[in-house]
């Protein structure tokens, strides 16, 4: 570490690149290449520090692939390579995130040259790597769970990193240290001048603007401009949403990348603090949260190598959406709708899928399962004398779908999408093996009345534009229905979506307890109703395909909850 002799302001301005690019997790070198040939670009545009976001050699969340030391020697040669492939550029400052494995004082059995995984933030130029930082703040909520696999640089006895870049004193830091003081703080003790944060930090609703203002008031409070790298793209149930960004002294953006876009976001850092680029307009939120849908979409069946999508067109609000997300992320080439009528199939259903199909260009396939929902009644017919039809029969129905809808999948290498929304998922009312039946959840994160707000916000989108609109309006105008028996509609046995949904939000994302929502105003009845479904029916989310991710709490990675449990409150 350099001492902390430099001048109180650089003498110079420094041109930074931040590249917010959209790796593949474990593809080394296909995010070498990528690295190699954006850092050349940056510099060849006058950058000489160039960032990358959090485990940007790796992908992030690389999870217990960091465990293989197969994994780990691969990213270490890597990173060796990175460095030599850049040796020939004078002056340029690479800041490379990235797992590093090095070997330390074991706390616990006090044995020395035992292996530690450390979140990484090196410095690499002229061909070496000149100094490394290890990440002190390890998260392990939500989404997060890196103390299974680092240990805090804290721990391993690593301090601050300060590096001199032609005159300006560069802290490096990793992501959730932006969140806490004591990490700049010992920074700027070592005479910081600048902060740079590289960040791999999961998008959910209204994250970029809690992001930009934490960062603000940081800056503000220590006195110094900070650049923030973000990762953008997809990665199973996670998607980042890009939007780096960099503030100046006073706290203020006075530059940002698109949202879910790859992009090098240019910024200048001028000797007396101030900052400057271009600066990205921000999304509203449901144009973000389209954004993070299409991406999930993509990324999923994009980096996983699936050919296209099936989608189970019923003529409902729920599959409607998931196809207007599938043919945004994708293209309608690559999308197929097929519709499944049952005998309790209202005619315009037919009509209005047929409707949305046309209207976005999909094949589109009908076939009817009367013939095979006949023929499981009478096969089940001497095991079910004496009972009258339930929802076993409704079952019957959904499953048969799941199965032809498989069936399909299988013979084309077509990944089936599921359209079961989040206020579904949390009360139980999905299939397994029916509606359920599926390689991902589009919607799993999205509750009913979201599904409305995307849906008039998507058709308003087009009619600005001068196209048809995607979704048929009666699509979204008629009442919801699972159309497995006559007459049926959703609300027979739920709560209206809109009170369902708001005790969702305050028992499930907020923790509050039943007597708090009730105290609130809300019925009793209700809120027992919603909390019983939600805790019985854990099993089945167990089993349901991984899906998207736009809240801060969904089910998926950070809702852990016991299956077999007796506590109610």
């Amino acid at each position: 570490m350099n001492s902390v002799s430099s001048p109180a302001t650089p003498a110079q301005a420094l041109s930074v690149a931040l590249l917010q690019f959209n790796p593949v997790v474990g593809d080394l070198q296909g995010n070498a290449r990528t690295i190699i040939d954006a850092a050349r670009q940056a510099y060849a545009e006058g950058a000489r520090l160039v960032v990358t976001p959090e485990m940007a050699l790796c992908g992030y969340p690389p999870e217990d692939l960091l465990l293989r030391p197969a994994f780990m020697q691969a990213c270490e040669d890597t990173t060796d390579h990175i460095a030599r492939s850049l040796a020939d550029l004078p002056d340029l400052h690479l800041v490379l995130g990235h797992p590093l494995q090095a070997l330390g004082d074991d706390i616990r059995t006090r044995s020395w040259s035992v292996p530690r995984r450390l979140n990484a933030a090196s410095l690499i130029r002229g061909g070496q790597i000149i100094a490394s930082y290890a990440k002190r703040e390890l998260p392990n909520y939500q989404v997060f769970d890196e103390r299974r696999y680092f240990t805090s640089g804290r721990e391993a006895g690593l301090g601050p990193v300060v590096v001199d870049v032609l005159g300006w004193r560069v802290a490096l830091l990793v992501c959730e240290d932006a969140w806490f003081d004591e990490p700049a703080e010992s920074a700027l003790a070592q005479g910081a001048q600048v902060l740079v944060v590289l960040n791999a930090s999961p998008f959910h609703i209204a994250k970029r603007a809690e992001r930009e203002a934490r960062m603000g008031a940081f800056a503000r409070k220590l006195g110094l401009p900070l650049v923030y790298a973000h990762m953008v793209g997809g990665q199973d149930e996670v998607v980042f949403d890009g939007a780096s960004f960099a503030v100046n002294a006073q706290g203020e953006v006075g530059a940002r990348a698109p949202s879910f876009e790859v992009a090098t976001l240019p910024v200048t850092l001028q000797p007396q603090g101030a900052v400057t680029g271009p600066i990205a307009a921000p999304l509203s939120e449901e144009a973000e949260i389209w954004a993070a849908l299409v991406c999930g979409v993509r990324d999923y069946i994009g980096k996983n190598g699936f050919p296209g999508v099936l989608i189970g067109l019923s003529g409902g609000i729920d599959s409607a959406l998931v196809l207007a997300i599938a043919v945004d992320a994708l293209g309608a080439d690559k999308v197929r709708t097929v519709m499944m009528p049952s005998p309790y199939t209202a005619d315009i259903s037919w009509i209005d899928a047929r409707d949305m199909a046309e209207r976005l260009g999909v094949r589109h396939d009908e076939i009817a399962i009367a013939p095979e929902f006949e023929a499981f009644k009478t096969s089940l017919a001497p095991l079910f004398v004496g009972r009258a039809e339930d929802t076993t029969e409704e079952n019957i129905q959904a499953r048969i779908r799941g199965t032809l809808l498989m069936a399909l999948s299988n013979k084309t290498g077509s990944l089936v999408l599921t359209t079961g929304n989040k206020s579904e998922m949390a009360t139980g009312y999905c299939t397994l093996y029916g509606d359920m039946a599926g390689g991902f959840a589009v919607i799993k994160d999205v509750v009913k009345t979201l599904v409305y707000r995307l849906s008039w916000w998507r058709n308003a989108q087009a009619a600005a534009a001068g196209q048809v609109e995607p979704i048929p309006e009666r699509i979204i105008t008629r009442p919801p229905s699972a159309e497995l028996r006559p007459d049926q509609t959703d609300q027979d046995s739920l709560p209206e979506y809109e009170v369902l949904d708001a005790i969702l939000a305050r028992y499930m994302e907020q923790d509050q307890s039943i007597e708090d929502i009730v105290a609130a105003g809300f019925e009793r009845a209700d809120v027992d109703k919603v909390t019983r479904l939600l805790k019985i029916n854990e099993y089945k989310r167990r089993q349901a395909a991984v899906g998207i991710r736009i809240t801060h709490r969904a089910f998926g990675r950070d809702w852990r909850y016991p299956i077999t449990s007796r506590f109610r409150a």
